[in-house]
C-alpha cells in the first residue's frame, strides 16, 4: 500500500542564509512520499536562486512566486497547489528531524481525520536562547506531551506554526489560509479548536525552531501583542462566551483595557475587578473597576484573566482550584 503524500506548504522571503539548510532537512525525511510547495515572497537576495538550484534537482519540488504579497497570499497559493492527502507547513529558516514526517503522518494515520498531528519543538539561536523562548518551549511541549494544548490555547498558540500536519479535508473545512487573520497560526489554531479537531500527543522532538533578531515573528507588526490580544478576544466571543455565566474581567493594564474595550464594542456586559488601588474605583470607558474582594459575592462566574505576572497567576489559579472551577469552561488566562 502506498503511503499518503504529503504537501508541505512554505512560504519564503530573503532567508538565504538558512534555506538550503531547511530543505536539506526536508529531503533527509525517513518519508519519502511528500511535495515541497515553496512560495517566494519578494525575496531580494538570493534564496530564489538557492530553491531554484534544488528544484532542478528534485522533482518533488514546485517554485512558485507569490502573486499576492505577504505570507497568508503565499500559503493560499501553496494550498492551491498542493496535490496532498495531508497538508503541513514549514519554515524557511528552520530544520525538521529526520523523522518529523513519518512521525506525523503516522499519528494521523491512526487517529484519522479530525485530528491534528504534532510535535515536541526545540529552539535554537546562535547566541543562545532567551529565557521567554525557554520558557515557552518548556509549556507548550510540556501540552503537547498530553495532547492537552486546547486548555491554555487563550494563553499562546499552543499549536505551533510549522509543526504541525492535518488531512487537507479538515484543513478547507476549517477554512485553511483564507481568513486574513494575523497572526495567522494562532487563528488557525483557534480554527482547529472550534471545529473540535483533537491534538494527537507526542513525545518527539520533531522541529528545530530558529530564533535570531531579524525572524519575522520578532519585527513584523502583525505579530505586535496588540494583535493577539484581539485575536483571543474575538474567539472568546465566537467560541466559548457564555451569556448565563457573569463575565469577568481580571486586571486594568494594556490588555485588561484591549479586552474590555472590544467586549463594550460588542454590547458584552462584564464587571472588572482589578489589585492596583491607583485604578479602583476609577472608570475606564464608561466602566468602574471594582476591587478582586468583590469576587467572593459573585455566583456563576465566567473570568477572562489579564494578569501577567506569574506569582500571581499561580495565585489565582490557586484560587479558582478551591472554587473546582475549570479552565475554558469557567476561566481563560489571556497571559
Amino acid at each position: 500500500m502506498s503511503l499518503p503524500l504529503i504537501s508541505i506548504l512554505t512560504p519564503f522571503k530573503n532567508t538565504e542564509s538558512f534555506i538550503t539548510e531547511c530543505i536539506d532537512s526536508i529531503r533527509n525525511q525517513t518519508y519519502s512520499n511528500w511535495e515541497l510547495v515553496i512560495v517566494d515572497d519578494g525575496s531580494t537576495d538570493r534564496s530564489y536562486d538557492l530553491v531554484e538550484s534544488y528544484r532542478k534537482r528534485d522533482p518533488r519540488i514546485q517554485l512558485l512566486k507569490n502573486s499576492g504579497t505577504g505570507i497568508i497570499d503565499a500559503l493560499q497559493l501553496a494550498l492551491e497547489q498542493a496535490s496532498g492527502t495531508f497538508i503541513t507547513r514549514m519554515d524557511s529558516d528552520d530544520i525538521m528531524a529526520p523523522n518529523k514526517l513519518e512521525v506525523l503522518a503516522n499519528n494521523l494515520m491512526s487517529h484519522g481525520k479530525k485530528h491534528v498531528a504534532i510535535g515536541l519543538v526545540r529552539y535554537f539561536c546562535a547566541d543562545g536562547v532567551g529565557e521567554g523562548y525557554r520558557h515557552y518551549e518548556s509549556w507548550l511541549n510540556d501540552l503537547t506531551k498530553l495532547g492537552t494544548n486546547y486548555t491554555e490555547i487563550y494563553k499562546e498558540c499552543v499549536i505551533p506554526s510549522p509543526c504541525w500536519m492535518i488531512h487537507k479535508d479538515d484543513l478547507l473545512a476549517c477554512g485553511a489560509f483564507h481568513p486574513r487573520q494575523y497572526p495567522e497560526d494562532y487563528d488557525l489554531t483557534f480554527r482547529f479548536y472550534k471545529h473540535q479537531f483533537k491534538c494527537i500527543p507526542c513525545d518527539h522532538v520533531l522541529h528545530f525552531w530558529r530564533d535570531y533578531p531579524t525572524r519575522t515573528s520578532r519585527t513584523h507588526v502583525h505579530y505586535e501583542h496588540n494583535h493577539f490580544t484581539a485575536l483571543k478576544t474575538h474567539h472568546f466571543i465566537a467560541i466559548d462566551y457564555n451569556p448565563d455565566k457573569k463575565l469577568v474581567v481580571w486586571g486594568a493594564g494594556s490588555k485588561g483595557k484591549k479586552t474590555a474595550k472590544i467586549l463594550l464594542e460588542h454590547g458584552i456586559a462584564f464587571e472588572w475587578i482589578c489589585n492596583n488601588p491607583n485604578k479602583i474605583s476609577r472608570s475606564i470607558y464608561g466602566k468602574v473597576l471594582q476591587p478582586f474582594s468583590h469576587l467572593g459575592t459573585w455566583r456563576n462566574t465566567q473570568s477572562i484573566i489579564t494578569v501577567a505576572n506569574k506569582k500571581a497567576q499561580k495565585e489565582i489559579r490557586h484560587y479558582l482550584d478551591t472554587l473546582n472551577l475549570r479552565p475554558v469552561r469557567d476561566y481563560v488566562f489571556f497571559c
